[in-house]
Protein backbone atom coordinates (compact mmCIF):
# COMPACT_ATOMS: atom_id res chain seq x y z
CA UNK A 1 0.00 0.00 0.00
CA UNK A 2 1.53 3.41 -0.73
CA UNK A 3 1.33 6.33 1.18
CA UNK A 4 -1.14 8.94 1.14
CA UNK A 5 -3.48 11.51 2.68
CA UNK A 6 -6.62 13.97 2.43
CA UNK A 7 -6.14 17.39 1.05
CA UNK A 8 -8.53 20.30 0.74
CA UNK A 9 -9.09 21.96 -2.27
CA UNK A 10 -12.28 24.46 -3.46
CA UNK A 11 -13.95 22.84 -0.84
CA UNK A 12 -13.68 19.18 -1.65
CA UNK A 13 -11.61 16.33 -0.63
CA UNK A 14 -8.49 15.08 -2.50
CA UNK A 15 -6.48 11.62 -2.66
CA UNK A 16 -2.92 13.05 -2.54
CA UNK A 17 -1.04 9.99 -3.38
CA UNK A 18 2.99 9.59 -2.93
CA UNK A 19 4.42 6.87 -5.95
CA UNK A 20 7.56 5.79 -7.61
CA UNK A 21 8.15 6.85 -11.56
CA UNK A 22 10.30 4.43 -13.55
CA UNK A 23 13.16 5.75 -12.64
CA UNK A 24 12.73 5.26 -9.33
CA UNK A 25 11.78 8.89 -7.90
CA UNK A 26 9.51 10.12 -6.43
CA UNK A 27 6.39 12.17 -7.47
CA UNK A 28 2.60 12.94 -5.99
CA UNK A 29 -0.33 12.44 -7.61
CA UNK A 30 -4.32 14.41 -6.79
CA UNK A 31 -7.21 12.24 -7.31
CA UNK A 32 -10.59 13.85 -6.55
CA UNK A 33 -12.93 12.43 -4.65
CA UNK A 34 -16.26 14.46 -5.48
CA UNK A 35 -16.94 14.57 -1.76
CA UNK A 36 -17.16 17.36 -0.69
CA UNK A 37 -16.20 18.84 2.63
CA UNK A 38 -18.62 19.03 5.89
CA UNK A 39 -20.10 16.94 7.99
CA UNK A 40 -18.31 13.62 9.63
CA UNK A 41 -19.95 11.80 7.50
CA UNK A 42 -18.32 12.85 4.33
CA UNK A 43 -14.72 12.92 6.19
CA UNK A 44 -15.17 9.36 7.35
CA UNK A 45 -16.41 8.49 3.57
CA UNK A 46 -12.86 10.39 2.02
CA UNK A 47 -10.70 8.15 4.36
CA UNK A 48 -12.39 5.21 3.57
CA UNK A 49 -11.89 5.93 -0.28
CA UNK A 50 -8.68 6.94 1.08
CA UNK A 51 -7.94 3.82 2.13
CA UNK A 52 -9.29 1.82 -0.70
CA UNK A 53 -7.36 3.77 -3.25
CA UNK A 54 -3.90 3.27 -1.55
CA UNK A 55 -4.23 -0.38 -1.18
CA UNK A 56 -5.31 -0.48 -5.21
CA UNK A 57 -1.86 1.17 -5.89
CA UNK A 58 1.12 -1.42 -5.80
CA UNK A 59 4.63 -0.27 -7.08
CA UNK A 60 6.02 -2.43 -9.31
CA UNK A 61 8.84 -4.49 -8.89
CA UNK A 62 11.60 -4.61 -12.20
CA UNK A 63 12.12 -7.78 -13.31
CA UNK A 64 15.43 -8.27 -15.84
CA UNK A 65 16.57 -11.19 -16.88
CA UNK A 66 19.73 -12.48 -15.03
CA UNK A 67 23.34 -11.93 -16.97
CA UNK A 68 22.92 -15.86 -16.82
CA UNK A 69 20.16 -16.51 -19.13
CA UNK A 70 22.07 -17.18 -22.40
CA UNK A 71 23.25 -20.09 -20.67
CA UNK A 72 19.25 -21.43 -21.42
CA UNK A 73 18.74 -23.11 -24.53
CA UNK A 74 15.51 -25.45 -25.85
CA UNK A 75 18.26 -28.55 -25.53
CA UNK A 76 18.09 -28.48 -22.03
CA UNK A 77 15.51 -30.48 -19.66
CA UNK A 78 12.49 -29.30 -19.24
CA UNK A 79 13.19 -29.99 -15.37
CA UNK A 80 16.38 -27.69 -15.16
CA UNK A 81 14.20 -24.93 -17.07
CA UNK A 82 11.84 -24.52 -14.37
CA UNK A 83 14.47 -24.91 -11.99
CA UNK A 84 16.23 -21.87 -13.43
CA UNK A 85 12.71 -20.09 -13.94
CA UNK A 86 12.38 -19.76 -10.24
CA UNK A 87 15.64 -18.18 -9.96
CA UNK A 88 14.67 -15.70 -12.97
CA UNK A 89 11.61 -14.44 -11.15
CA UNK A 90 12.79 -14.72 -7.82
CA UNK A 91 13.29 -11.18 -7.28
CA UNK A 92 10.16 -9.76 -9.18
CA UNK A 93 7.67 -11.38 -6.91
CA UNK A 94 7.13 -11.30 -3.32
CA UNK A 95 8.65 -13.36 -1.03
CA UNK A 96 5.54 -15.65 0.19
CA UNK A 97 4.45 -15.79 -3.39
CA UNK A 98 8.02 -17.30 -4.70
CA UNK A 99 7.56 -19.81 -1.44
CA UNK A 100 4.41 -21.00 -3.18
CA UNK A 101 6.01 -21.53 -6.29
CA UNK A 102 9.01 -22.90 -5.41
CA UNK A 103 6.92 -25.39 -3.20
CA UNK A 104 5.05 -26.22 -6.54
CA UNK A 105 8.13 -26.76 -8.94
CA UNK A 106 10.60 -28.42 -6.44
CA UNK A 107 7.86 -31.13 -5.16
CA UNK A 108 6.15 -31.77 -8.19
CA UNK A 109 6.88 -30.48 -11.34
CA UNK A 110 10.88 -30.87 -11.62
CA UNK A 111 10.76 -34.54 -10.10
CA UNK A 112 7.87 -35.64 -12.99
CA UNK A 113 9.41 -34.29 -15.68
CA UNK A 114 12.81 -34.95 -15.10
CA UNK A 115 11.60 -39.19 -15.18
CA UNK A 116 10.62 -38.62 -18.25
CA UNK A 117 13.71 -36.87 -20.02
CA UNK A 118 11.77 -34.22 -22.43
CA UNK A 119 13.60 -31.36 -22.80
CA UNK A 120 12.32 -27.45 -22.99
CA UNK A 121 11.85 -27.71 -26.71
CA UNK A 122 10.69 -31.03 -27.32
CA UNK A 123 7.66 -30.47 -24.59
CA UNK A 124 4.14 -31.15 -25.75
CA UNK A 125 0.83 -30.12 -24.47
CA UNK A 126 0.26 -33.89 -24.11
CA UNK A 127 3.24 -33.69 -21.70
CA UNK A 128 1.76 -31.54 -19.76
CA UNK A 129 -1.58 -33.15 -19.77
CA UNK A 130 -0.61 -36.42 -18.88
CA UNK A 131 1.50 -34.69 -15.64
CA UNK A 132 -2.42 -33.03 -15.13
CA UNK A 133 -3.70 -36.55 -15.15
CA UNK A 134 -0.90 -38.21 -13.37
CA UNK A 135 -2.02 -35.26 -10.78
CA UNK A 136 -4.85 -36.28 -10.37
CA UNK A 137 -5.08 -39.97 -10.91
CA UNK A 138 -2.35 -40.84 -8.72
CA UNK A 139 -0.98 -38.07 -6.69
CA UNK A 140 -4.98 -37.96 -6.10
CA UNK A 141 -4.29 -33.94 -5.71
CA UNK A 142 -6.93 -31.36 -5.40
CA UNK A 143 -7.86 -29.72 -8.96
CA UNK A 144 -7.40 -26.26 -7.03
CA UNK A 145 -3.65 -27.08 -6.55
CA UNK A 146 -3.57 -28.10 -10.09
CA UNK A 147 -4.75 -25.16 -11.39
CA UNK A 148 -1.60 -23.74 -9.43
CA UNK A 149 0.90 -25.95 -11.51
CA UNK A 150 -0.87 -24.76 -14.56
CA UNK A 151 -0.46 -20.81 -13.69
CA UNK A 152 3.20 -21.63 -13.03
CA UNK A 153 4.40 -23.73 -16.15
CA UNK A 154 2.29 -21.34 -18.33
CA UNK A 155 4.06 -18.44 -16.99
CA UNK A 156 7.91 -20.42 -17.72
CA UNK A 157 6.95 -21.18 -20.77
CA UNK A 158 5.37 -17.69 -21.63
CA UNK A 159 8.84 -16.22 -20.29
CA UNK A 160 10.85 -18.51 -22.71
CA UNK A 161 8.42 -17.54 -25.75
CA UNK A 162 9.09 -14.02 -25.12
CA UNK A 163 13.10 -14.94 -24.84
CA UNK A 164 13.12 -16.53 -28.03
CA UNK A 165 14.04 -19.88 -26.04
CA UNK A 166 10.90 -21.89 -28.00
CA UNK A 167 9.29 -20.85 -31.07
CA UNK A 168 5.39 -21.64 -30.12
CA UNK A 169 3.98 -22.20 -26.52
CA UNK A 170 2.37 -25.80 -26.25
CA UNK A 171 0.54 -24.23 -23.07
CA UNK A 172 -2.06 -22.63 -25.53
CA UNK A 173 -3.23 -26.25 -26.16
CA UNK A 174 -3.83 -27.22 -23.14
CA UNK A 175 -7.15 -26.33 -20.81
CA UNK A 176 -7.22 -25.20 -17.61
CA UNK A 177 -7.72 -28.20 -15.02
CA UNK A 178 -11.05 -27.21 -13.54
CA UNK A 179 -11.34 -27.84 -9.70
CA UNK A 180 -14.21 -28.99 -7.20
CA UNK A 181 -16.74 -26.45 -6.03
CA UNK A 182 -15.54 -25.26 -2.67
CA UNK A 183 -17.91 -25.96 0.26
CA UNK A 184 -16.79 -24.59 3.36
CA UNK A 185 -17.21 -25.85 6.58
CA UNK A 186 -19.09 -23.97 9.57
CA UNK A 187 -20.20 -23.97 13.33
CA UNK A 188 -23.79 -23.42 13.76
CA UNK A 189 -24.56 -20.64 16.01
CA UNK A 190 -25.19 -23.05 19.36
CA UNK A 191 -21.58 -24.40 18.37
CA UNK A 192 -20.09 -20.76 17.97
CA UNK A 193 -20.73 -20.03 21.43
CA UNK A 194 -20.07 -23.43 23.01
CA UNK A 195 -16.74 -22.75 21.07
CA UNK A 196 -16.65 -18.79 23.10
CA UNK A 197 -16.83 -20.49 26.08
CA UNK A 198 -13.83 -23.17 25.40
CA UNK A 199 -11.78 -20.84 24.34
CA UNK A 200 -12.76 -17.70 26.85
CA UNK A 201 -9.51 -16.72 29.04
CA UNK A 202 -7.43 -18.59 26.88
CA UNK A 203 -4.94 -16.89 24.40
CA UNK A 204 -6.71 -18.25 21.38
CA UNK A 205 -9.80 -16.19 22.69
CA UNK A 206 -9.10 -13.14 20.57
CA UNK A 207 -8.00 -14.12 16.91
CA UNK A 208 -11.33 -16.88 17.55
CA UNK A 209 -13.57 -13.54 18.08
CA UNK A 210 -12.32 -11.61 15.50
CA UNK A 211 -12.60 -14.59 12.79
CA UNK A 212 -16.57 -15.33 14.01
CA UNK A 213 -17.50 -11.98 14.23
CA UNK A 214 -16.03 -9.56 11.58
CA UNK A 215 -14.33 -12.92 9.49
CA UNK A 216 -11.12 -11.70 9.41
CA UNK A 217 -8.18 -13.51 8.28
CA UNK A 218 -5.10 -15.59 10.39
CA UNK A 219 -2.92 -12.62 8.56
CA UNK A 220 -5.55 -9.73 9.77
CA UNK A 221 -5.84 -10.77 13.07
CA UNK A 222 -2.09 -10.96 13.59
CA UNK A 223 -1.55 -7.52 11.36
CA UNK A 224 -3.96 -6.00 13.82
CA UNK A 225 -2.10 -2.57 15.58
CA UNK A 226 -3.06 -0.22 17.35
CA UNK A 227 -2.98 2.50 15.15
CA UNK A 228 -5.61 0.79 13.24
CA UNK A 229 -8.32 1.36 15.86
CA UNK A 230 -10.29 4.14 16.60
CA UNK A 231 -11.30 4.30 19.65
CA UNK A 232 -13.14 8.03 19.06
CA UNK A 233 -15.24 7.05 15.85
CA UNK A 234 -15.11 3.36 16.84
CA UNK A 235 -13.26 1.88 13.71
CA UNK A 236 -11.05 -0.50 12.92
CA UNK A 237 -8.92 -0.67 9.73
CA UNK A 238 -7.80 -3.46 7.68
CA UNK A 239 -4.89 -2.30 6.03
CA UNK A 240 -1.80 -4.51 7.45
CA UNK A 241 -0.91 -8.31 7.48
CA UNK A 242 1.47 -10.72 9.15
CA UNK A 243 2.28 -13.49 6.91
CA UNK A 244 4.08 -17.18 7.70
CA UNK A 245 5.16 -19.44 5.48
CA UNK A 246 8.03 -22.13 4.36
CA UNK A 247 10.79 -21.16 2.17
CA UNK A 248 14.20 -23.55 0.99
CA UNK A 249 13.74 -25.44 4.15
CA UNK A 250 13.30 -22.30 6.47
CA UNK A 251 9.94 -20.78 7.86
CA UNK A 252 9.98 -17.30 7.42
CA UNK A 253 7.25 -14.26 8.53
CA UNK A 254 6.92 -11.43 6.58
CA UNK A 255 5.01 -7.78 7.33
CA UNK A 256 2.90 -6.30 4.78
CA UNK A 257 1.52 -2.71 4.62
CA UNK A 258 -1.08 -4.42 2.30
CA UNK A 259 -4.11 -6.51 2.54
CA UNK A 260 -4.46 -9.84 0.26
CA UNK A 261 -5.90 -7.52 -2.42
CA UNK A 262 -7.59 -4.18 -2.35
CA UNK A 263 -10.94 -4.86 -1.70
CA UNK A 264 -9.65 -6.43 1.61
CA UNK A 265 -8.42 -3.31 2.97
CA UNK A 266 -11.66 -2.10 4.53
CA UNK A 267 -12.87 -0.24 7.71
CA UNK A 268 -15.04 -2.12 10.07
CA UNK A 269 -17.26 -0.39 13.08
CA UNK A 270 -15.71 -1.19 16.24
CA UNK A 271 -19.23 -2.71 18.11
CA UNK A 272 -19.34 -2.40 22.43
CA UNK A 273 -18.47 -5.56 23.15
CA UNK A 274 -15.15 -5.44 21.07
CA UNK A 275 -14.06 -2.04 22.42
CA UNK A 276 -14.42 -3.51 25.38
CA UNK A 277 -12.30 -6.16 25.00
CA UNK A 278 -9.28 -4.09 23.10
CA UNK A 279 -9.43 -1.52 25.99
CA UNK A 280 -8.77 -4.56 28.30
CA UNK A 281 -6.09 -5.71 26.38
CA UNK A 282 -4.43 -2.50 26.23
CA UNK A 283 -4.23 -2.12 29.89
CA UNK A 284 -3.09 -5.50 30.54
CA UNK A 285 -0.67 -5.26 27.60
CA UNK A 286 0.60 -1.60 29.97
CA UNK A 287 0.66 -3.67 33.16
CA UNK A 288 2.87 -6.15 31.31
CA UNK A 289 5.13 -3.41 30.18
CA UNK A 290 5.58 -1.69 33.58
CA UNK A 291 6.41 -5.48 35.06
CA UNK A 292 8.68 -6.71 32.69
CA UNK A 293 10.28 -3.53 32.04
CA UNK A 294 12.92 -3.49 29.58
CA UNK A 295 12.71 -7.48 29.15
CA UNK A 296 9.12 -6.59 26.85
CA UNK A 297 9.22 -6.40 23.59
CA UNK A 298 8.66 -2.78 22.01
CA UNK A 299 5.65 -3.85 19.11
CA UNK A 300 2.34 -1.62 18.07
CA UNK A 301 0.50 -5.28 17.40
CA UNK A 302 -2.46 -5.90 19.38
CA UNK A 303 -2.36 -9.91 19.50
CA UNK A 304 0.65 -10.26 21.74
CA UNK A 305 1.80 -12.56 24.73
CA UNK A 306 2.08 -11.40 28.38
CA UNK A 307 5.83 -10.67 27.61
CA UNK A 308 5.13 -8.43 24.53
CA UNK A 309 6.08 -11.21 21.72
CA UNK A 310 3.35 -10.81 18.79
CA UNK A 311 1.55 -14.06 18.20
CA UNK A 312 2.28 -16.27 14.97
CA UNK A 313 -0.14 -17.36 12.59
CA UNK A 314 1.10 -20.82 13.14
CA UNK A 315 0.57 -20.51 16.36
CA UNK A 316 -3.04 -19.93 15.62
CA UNK A 317 -3.79 -23.19 13.78
CA UNK A 318 -2.04 -25.45 15.94
CA UNK A 319 -3.77 -23.48 19.16
CA UNK A 320 -6.96 -23.96 17.77
CA UNK A 321 -6.85 -27.61 16.93
CA UNK A 322 -5.56 -28.17 20.04
CA UNK A 323 -8.83 -26.34 21.99
CA UNK A 324 -11.20 -28.35 19.44
CA UNK A 325 -10.40 -31.48 20.63
CA UNK A 326 -9.44 -30.76 24.10
CA UNK A 327 -13.07 -29.96 24.39
CA UNK A 328 -14.30 -32.45 21.57
CA UNK A 329 -15.82 -29.85 19.41
CA UNK A 330 -16.98 -30.52 16.11
CA UNK A 331 -13.20 -30.44 14.14
CA UNK A 332 -12.97 -27.52 11.66
CA UNK A 333 -9.95 -25.54 10.11
CA UNK A 334 -9.44 -21.76 11.64
CA UNK A 335 -10.13 -20.19 8.63
CA UNK A 336 -13.47 -21.77 8.68
CA UNK A 337 -14.59 -19.24 10.86
CA UNK A 338 -14.53 -16.87 8.24
CA UNK A 339 -17.02 -19.42 6.85
CA UNK A 340 -19.49 -19.60 9.69
CA UNK A 341 -19.53 -15.84 10.06
CA UNK A 342 -20.48 -15.42 6.36
CA UNK A 343 -23.21 -18.37 7.24
CA UNK A 344 -24.68 -16.73 9.98
CA UNK A 345 -25.04 -13.35 8.18
CA UNK A 346 -26.85 -15.28 5.45
CA UNK A 347 -29.38 -16.48 8.13
CA UNK A 348 -29.23 -13.26 9.05
CA UNK A 349 -30.97 -12.11 6.00
CA UNK A 350 -27.61 -10.00 5.18
CA UNK A 351 -27.58 -9.69 1.53
CA UNK A 352 -24.62 -11.40 -0.07
CA UNK A 353 -23.01 -7.68 -1.59
CA UNK A 354 -22.97 -6.69 2.10
CA UNK A 355 -21.10 -9.91 2.83
CA UNK A 356 -19.06 -9.52 0.04
CA UNK A 357 -17.21 -5.73 1.46
CA UNK A 358 -17.48 -6.92 5.14
CA UNK A 359 -15.39 -10.41 4.24
CA UNK A 360 -13.59 -7.70 1.96
CA UNK A 361 -13.61 -10.02 -1.45
CA UNK A 362 -11.46 -9.02 -4.34
CA UNK A 363 -14.99 -9.32 -6.20
CA UNK A 364 -18.85 -10.31 -5.76
CA UNK A 365 -18.70 -13.40 -8.24
CA UNK A 366 -16.02 -14.97 -5.22
CA UNK A 367 -18.74 -14.40 -2.17
CA UNK A 368 -21.18 -15.48 -4.65
CA UNK A 369 -19.32 -18.69 -5.66
CA UNK A 370 -18.61 -19.48 -2.31
CA UNK A 371 -21.80 -18.79 -0.51
CA UNK A 372 -24.33 -19.27 -2.93
CA UNK A 373 -25.55 -22.45 -1.21
CA UNK A 374 -26.20 -20.92 2.07
CA UNK A 375 -28.65 -18.62 0.94
CA UNK A 376 -31.75 -20.05 1.68
CA UNK A 377 -33.39 -16.14 2.37
CA UNK A 378 -33.31 -15.13 -1.48
CA UNK A 379 -34.55 -18.68 -2.71
CA UNK A 380 -37.20 -18.62 0.21
CA UNK A 381 -38.05 -15.11 -0.70
CA UNK A 382 -38.81 -15.80 -4.32
CA UNK A 383 -40.25 -18.86 -3.74
CA UNK A 384 -43.11 -16.68 -1.88
CA UNK A 385 -43.16 -14.31 -4.72
CA UNK A 386 -44.51 -16.86 -7.23
CA UNK A 387 -46.38 -18.40 -5.18
CA UNK A 388 -48.15 -15.05 -4.77
CA UNK A 389 -48.26 -14.41 -8.49
CA UNK A 390 -49.20 -17.68 -9.74
CA UNK A 391 -52.47 -19.83 -8.85
CA UNK A 392 -51.16 -23.76 -7.63
CA UNK A 393 -54.12 -26.13 -7.62
CA UNK A 394 -52.82 -29.64 -8.08
CA UNK A 395 -55.28 -32.00 -10.43
CA UNK A 396 -53.16 -34.80 -9.61
CA UNK A 397 -55.56 -37.71 -7.63
CA UNK A 398 -54.51 -40.19 -5.43
CA UNK A 399 -57.03 -42.76 -6.70
CA UNK A 400 -55.48 -45.27 -9.67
Amino acid sequence: MVAGHLQIKKGYYYMVLNLKDEQNNRKTKWIATGIPVGGKKNAQQAEELLIKTRCSYKEKIVCSAPSSAGKISGDMLFADYMLKWLTIIKNSVEEDTYAGYEGNVKSRIEPYFRERNVTLSNITSLDIENFYEYCFNELHVKGSTVQHFHANIHKAMAYAVKHDLIQANPMTKVERPKSQKFVGAFYSAEEVEELFRAVKGDSLEFPVLMAAFYGLRRSEITGLRWQAIDFSDNRILIDHTVVQFRSGGKTKIIEKDRTKNSSSCRSLPLVPQFRELLLNMKTRQENCRKLCGSSYTKTDYIYVNDMGVPYTPDFITQRFKTILRKNQLRNIRFHDLRHTCASLLLKNEVSMKDIQEWLGHSDFSTTANIYAHLDASSKNTSATKMTGTLSIDPGISVNV
